[in-house]
């Protein structure tokens, strides 16, 4: 932990950011679990919970492709602002969501709203390494996931209160005054960062990030390998654990909110427990973890006090294999192109994690149990340890330190 209470003091543009950062994701769990207990209260179908869950991720994947030539040529404070704003707006306008008759305005709004999330967390996944390099970089992603798995442990454990005792809307309101605060905190910060001046159109850059990945296909391979983390979007899968195993003993927005605060909690304390094991050799190990963690939460599902224990443990590992796979790429690709690839990598970070949600509910929704679901996404995770040592074997992939 002092390795980043260091890095915050000597490192103001990233001490400001994570401030920022730990407001706005505090903020955005409470319209989170809000979200899932409108749906549970609608008393919605499987597919709907799983389309839902989706969209989160979609918006990303869609935009991605033109947000990183967009990073690549925009002013980072600016375009920050912008997609602040269209986060507030979005984030208001849910209060007006009262029955079934408005799923379709809440998927707009679910839309963009994700969409300006993702490509604020692109943009500044793309700064940091304009501004830290070796270490400071891989401890600036940790802390980044640390700063995001805190807020989603205490917006989660605390929104589940607030949404039973007050209601969704006013989770939707504290939400937006989030977003307002950090707006103005942005607003107010200096971010003195030299944007390299290209003259090439949009999709002119597009192709020539395309052709870097061509001549340099380790790029494409590590994409792969940090893609592999989105099966950890479990969103739709504990909505439909809540609704079908919990709601008889508990409150479906305090279920909601204890088992991802619980799996949250084990997201912070990863990275500090984990730190001195992760490298290169060791990360197909926490590959190996992550998969026998999901297998334990499968068999533990049906009970809610064993299953907040496995939750938790399934987080210990997800934090690392994220910021790690993710520190690797930053380290291993030209800074002419940190935008663009980092963008294409969201994009399929996000595509996993999209088909990892819908598959969820169009599986619970054809007689598979969510037992059986949950035993299909641990054997992803071997898939993606195997992978990643024929990777390391085979291309000329540098050490983060």
């Amino acid at each position: 932990m002092k390795k980043y209470i260091k890095l915050l003091k000597t490192e103001y543009v990233l001490r400001q950011l994570s401030t920022i950062q730990l407001i706005s994701y505090f903020g955005a769990w409470f319209s989170n679990v809000a979200i899932y207990t409108l749906l549970i209260e609608l008393n919605v179908d499987a597919k709907v919970v799983a389309f839902v869950a989706m969209l989160h991720f979609l918006a990303g994947v869609i935009q991605a492709p033109l947000s990183g030539s967009i990073i690549d040529s925009v002013k980072p404070k600016k375009l920050l602002l912008t997609l602040i704003g269209f986060e507030i707006i979005s984030t208001f306008l849910l209060i007006f969501i009262n029955d079934t008759s408005d799923l379709n305005y809440l998927y707009v709004l679910i839309f963009i709203k994700m969409a300006a999330a993702s490509f604020y967390f692109t943009t500044e996944m793309s700064l940091l390494p304009k501004i830290l390099d070796g270490s400071k970089l891989q401890h600036a992603n940790e802390l980044h996931s640390i700063i995001w798995s805190f807020s989603y442990t205490l917006g989660m454990g605390v929104s589940g209160f607030v949404v039973y005792w007050l209601g969704v809307k006013i989770a939707f309101l504290l939400d937006t005054l989030m977003f307002i605060v950090g707006f103005l905190l942005l607003y107010r910060l200096e971010i003195d960062i030299e944007v390299i001046k290209v003259k090439e159109k949009l999709l002119s850059m597009m192709a020539d990030t395309f052709k870097y990945i061509k001549k340099f296909p380790h790029a494409m391979h590590l994409m792969f390998v940090h893609a592999f983390v989105g099966l950890t979007a479990f969103d739709a899968l504990v909505a439909l654990m809540v609704d079908r195993y919990y709601t008889s003993i508990i409150a479906a927005s305090l279920a909601l909110g204890i088992l991802h605060a619980s799996r949250a909690l084990g997201l912070v304390l990863g990275p500090i427990l984990l730190s001195r094991y992760t490298n290169n050799k060791g990360l197909f190990y926490i590959f190996l973890a992550q998969a026998i963690a999901v297998w334990l939460w499968a068999i533990m599902m049906q009970n809610f006090y064993l299953s907040i224990v496995a939750s938790f443990i399934v987080g210990l590992f997800t934090t690392t294999l994220w910021s790690y796979t993710y520190t690797l790429l930053q380290k291993n690709i030209d800074k002419k192109y940190y935008g663009r690839i980092v963008a294409y990598n969201d994009m399929l970070f996000l595509s996993s994690a999209a088909f990892t949600s819908y598959m969820t509910g169009v599986l619970a929704q054809n007689g598979f149990t969510l037992e059986n679901i949950t035993f299909i996404i641990g054997f992803g995770f071997i898939l993606g340890g195997l992978y990643f040592k024929w990777v390391i074997k085979t291309q000329n992939i540098k050490e983060v330190n």
